[in-house]
């Protein structure tokens, strides 16, 4: 499908982004409104990459990322573009962060106010544990104003500046737990284990398992702590957004465009081939997919030398999710919900062991609660598992059986859906697999396993003169604030490479085409 041309300007600069992703979404506004000729190339028929939905009895229901965070990095992506996020979607900020669920019984809401929650968790688990909260905020506050500057926000981050950073701040180190796992430091600071199994859900939101994945990532609080919304119809209306924002500055999208291979010309790029047999003319490619379909050199055997760690290095978990429509009944539900398991350890032992959990943690959004009104009686509901990557692509064997398990765990905490969801509204690591080539299913990227395992993350910057990253599978990482991130940093460099004065050249087809 493509959506609009847009009428080149023969001495502009040409870009062509591969992958409408939020990073290729994001890279594209900015680039477009820095004055490029931007041509957008996306293989599926949407825009939004893993903020994707299915159909429903009760219209489109989420199927990808649900949670909204750092609403700063998108305040600022659309004022890069002379626009107001607020004027393009409705934002829903929720005073309940989450609410919490474990098999005996107990509950624990968490708040976009520390004081809230230190009083939730006194009422939860005594006047102990809110105290213990307290030094967990202050900790955590600590390291994510240490290090959203040199690791975040700088576009190549290096060791090399990072050690005399915390060398000057002493006290950073101790808060850093650098020779802990997150599990360890966790069960350290706080005496109640429900507690330490909750904050250690952060390190699966980069893939990865508490007892494997560095202490530092319990900064991942502070992100949710400042704020939480909820995007008013679901999570895709923010990247058609973006998308739409990005034609009115002249950005030509092509939906349903395969990229077969990025050319090179003298060792540098000079466009892309499609699958369909056009060759694109760019000055500028941004690849926002995952870095590993260079490496494994999907896209030209000669890009095998850009981001080569991806190829070897262990993926990220991945998922199973359920997307479907139903009318609950149980306990009262907040917009994001998780129901633990007894045992926070064994899950993670499975997904470790490269097996589906035998009990897992569920994350279950009510996808239609949150946002100011009374929920309607058949509601959208997305409910989240973890699940090992795959390099299968098949259906899983164990599917029914895992279904009737979900749904008798679902039971179990007194919440069952009318009428209960078909197994086949499940998204499976190897449904991922088959959406996103060389993920291997994983929705992450590479692991968070280990103590520099954020410095082993390709940087936008490759290589190959003419040719840039962006995405979840570059720094600063996964997750959509920080793949929009990883755009601003790509786009900041391109943008600084080119003076927008070369010469004239001889006009081209629309949207950079030189041959059909």
């Amino acid at each position: 499908m493509h959506l609009q041309t847009a009428p080149l300007l023969p001495d502009r600069p040409r870009a062509i982004v591969v992958g409408a992703g939020i990073a290729g979404l994001a890279a594209t506004l900015r680039l477009a409104a820095g004055g490029m000729a931007v041509t957008l190339l996306e293989r599926h028929g949407h825009a939004g990459g893993k903020i994707r939905t299915l159909p429903s009895d009760a219209g489109p229901v989420a199927a990808g990322p649900t949670v909204l965070t750092m609403r700063h990095v998108f305040d600022d992506l659309f004022d890069a573009a002379g626009a107001r996020l607020e004027d393009h979607v409705t934002l829903h900020r929720q005073t309940t962060l989450a609410r919490h669920f474990w098999p005996d019984g107990s509950t624990l809401d968490l708040f976009d106010d520390p004081q809230k929650s230190a009083a939730a968790i006194d009422g939860f688990a005594g006047p102990k544990a809110a105290d213990e909260f307290r030094a967990f905020n202050a900790r955590t506050a600590r390291l994510f104003q240490a290090f959203d500057a040199p690791m975040m926000q700088a576009a190549k981050p290096r060791l090399s500046e990072l050690v005399p950073h915390v060398l000057h701040q002493p006290d950073l180190i101790r808060a850093m737990s650098p020779l802990s796992s997150l599990r360890t430091a966790l069960t350290r600071q706080f005496s109640d284990p429900r507690l330490a199994q909750l904050f250690g859900r952060y390190a699966t939101y980069v893939g990865g398992a508490p007892h494997l994945s560095p202490a530092i990532l319990s900064l991942i609080w502070q992100a949710e702590a400042a704020g939480v919304w909820v995007v008013e119809g679901g999570m895709h209306h923010l990247a058609e957004a973006v998308a739409t924002l990005a034609r009115r500055k002249g950005a030509d999208i092509r939906l349903g465009e395969d990229v077969k291979e990025i050319c090179l010309k003298g060792g540098q790029v000079n466009g892309v081939t499609l699958s369909r047999g056009a060759f694109l003319d760019a000055d500028t490619v941004v690849y926002a997919g995952d870095p590993r379909s260079l490496a494994t050199g999907r896209l030209g055997r000669d890009l095998q030398q850009v981001a080569p760690q991806t190829a070897s290095l262990p993926r990220s978990f991945s998922a199973r999710v359920y997307s479907f429509a139903a009318r609950p009944d149980g306990p009262a539900l907040a917009h994001h919900n998780v129901f633990f398991d007894a045992d926070p350890d064994a899950e993670f032992l499975d997904l470790e062991a490269g097996r589906i959990p035998r009990d897992p943690t569920l994350y279950l959004c009510a996808c239609d609660r949150g946002q100011g009104t009374a929920p309607p009686t058949t509601e959208r509901f997305e409910i989240i598992t973890n699940a090992p990557a795959t390099d299968t692509f098949g259906i899983p064997e164990d599917l029914d059986q895992w279904h009737h398990q979900i749904m008798q765990k679902m039971a179990g905490f007194g919440l069952t859906f009318s009428p209960e969801p078909a197994v086949t509204t499940v998204t499976t690591p190897q449904t991922f697999a088959r959406l996103f080539p060389d993920t291997l299913g994983a929705l992450y990227g590479q692991t968070p396993h280990g103590m520099t395992a954020a410095l082993k993350r390709p940087t936008a910057q490759t290589s190959v003169p003419g040719l840039w990253l962006a995405g979840g599978g570059t720094h600063p990482g996964a997750g959509v604030p920080m793949a929009t991130l990883s755009a601003r940093h790509a786009a900041a460099a391109i943008l600084s490479d080119q003076t927008l004065t070369s010469p004239s050249r001889p006009t081209a087809m629309p949207g950079g085409t030189s041959t059909v």
